[in-house]
């Protein structure tokens, strides 16, 4: 497995507790984001690096770049048709032009347009941004935010195929890390090493309300 892995007592302790943040793991090339599919999927993916077969080039896909986020979504791997969850190392540029083009999921007064404006960007737009509370291990709501990313049309397409650098199944290491969270066990939980992103563009920072 090519993540970096750190005990989550460690890391909690310097992350930020409320506030916006794309809480990942990233370096100047990549980022890397979860996603949850049955095994048909998961195993096409890892087997050929790209996405195909049974994934649907037609639908919206959702990726989330927070570790704890996806095991909230995907109930650890326990819920039906996720139990497959992948790793995906995406390149950095690809991830910053999907947020370069993402339109707000809804609308909200801090918006600096009108919500006629949002609703044709919404229409013409294919990548949806939406903040949600982040979760702790075991499911409970956070004060901070973490962010996810909707794709569809060609940013699907891209997505899955030249955008990606590499992907791991890392469904094996999710349930063995489940049963630390189980046994209320979180001195001993190892999860992958993430920290704040934040972009060298101002305003794309800001649109992300990253700062």
């Amino acid at each position: 497995m090519k993540l970096k892995l750190k005990k989550y007592k460690e890391q909690l302790e310097v992350w930020p507790q409320k506030g916006h943040y794309i809480m990942a793991q990233f370096d100047d090339e990549k980022i890397v984001v979860y996603q949850s599919y049955r095994k048909e999927i998961g195993q096409f993916a890892v087997e050929n690096q790209y996405f195909g077969g049974a994934f649907s080039l037609e639908r919206m896909t959702w990726i989330k770049p927070n570790f704890l986020w996806m095991m909230y979504r995907n109930g650890w791997g326990t819920k039906d048709n996720q139990e497959c969850t992948l790793a995906i190392h995406l390149k950095l540029e690809a991830f910053k032009r999907y947020l370069e083009n993402a339109v707000y999921s809804s609308y909200n007064d801090e918006m600096e347009i009108s919500r006629e404006e949002w609703q044709n960007q919404v229409k013409e737009s294919s990548v949806r941004l939406q903040w949600d509370p982040d979760h702790d291990p075991f499911g409970k709501k956070l004060e901070r935010r973490a962010i996810q990313i909707g794709l569809r049309n060609g940013f699907v397409k891209s997505f899955a195929k030249e955008d990606i650098l590499l992907i791991e199944d890392i469904s094996e290491f999710v349930k063995k890390q489940h049963q630390f969270v189980v046994n209320d066990d979180l001195e001993n939980l190892i999860i992958p090493e993430e920290k704040p992103l934040l972009f060298d563009d101002e305003n794309l920072n800001k649109k992300l309300r990253l700062i």
